[in-house]
């Protein structure tokens, strides 16, 4: 996919971020549009069908983090990529944003040329999305890479897509064990600059969605996690 034919949403309540993120976003020859809160971040997302949104927290009328949990409810947009671009970096507000959706948490203040970094690792898998149609079946479930697609026992299983990207990561190599810092370069990119406690916070939701019982018949494949 061409740079020119990628839709970002940027969601911010400042406009100067808005202004300035935008700006060096649109000069990498990005399709640029910007929601000033939450509310209407959803209305435009629902219309425009971005493939990338970057999402503030503290917004009024509605914050980030319902918009994000209103945006992975609509199927048209579950597996658009959000980031969070926050001023709050507290570990209870990046697992709150992991929780309600989000790929990626970025804290603020960020230089510009890290930021688009950082946009390019994001949307670097939807060149894989494009080129990588392979399905897998493990353990009883099916796992459809091409279309984002998990199916448990005949019900379907919605991932954001850093999880998703995560637990095929884990599925696809049965008895490998992968070091913190290949999984990150796999799933995060080598731009992206996260923490060990990422990769916890999103093995933690996997076991939740999916089962423990998945996670013990692949056991030692992909992290060193207890089961």
């Amino acid at each position: 996919m061409k740079k020119k034919d990628i839709r970002i949403l940027l969601v911010d309540d400042e406009a100067d971020i808005l202004e300035i993120v935008g700006y060096n976003l649109s000069q990498e020859g990005y399709q640029i549009s910007t929601a000033a809160n939450g509310k209407e971040a959803v209305a435009k997302a629902k219309k425009e069908l971005p493939h990338l949104i970057i999402m503030d927290v503290m917004m009024p009328e509605m914050d980030g983090m319902e918009a994000t949990e209103i945006i992975r409810k609509t199927p048209e947009l579950a597996n658009v990529i959000i980031t969070f671009l926050t001023a709050r970096s507290e570990d209870y507000s990046q697992v709150a944003g992991f929780d309600a959706g989000a790929d990626d948490y970025i804290t603020k203040p960020i230089k510009p040329k890290l930021l688009v970094s950082k946009v390019k690792a994001l949307l670097r898998r939807l060149k894989e999305s494009d080129t990588n149609s392979e399905k897998l079946n493990v353990g009883g479930i099916e796992i459809n890479r091409e279309e984002y697609k998990i199916v448990k026992d005949g019900e379907e299983i919605v991932l954001p897509r850093k999880e998703f990207e995560l637990f095929y990561l884990l599925a696809s190599r049965p008895g490998k064990v992968f070091k913190r810092e290949e999984i990150l370069d796999k799933v995060w990119g080598n731009e992206v600059i996260v923490g060990g406690r990422t990769i916890d916070v999103h093995i933690r939701k996997l076991r939740e969605k999916i089962g423990e019982d998945f996670f013990k018949t692949i056991k030692g494949v992909g992290y060193k996690f207890e089961v």
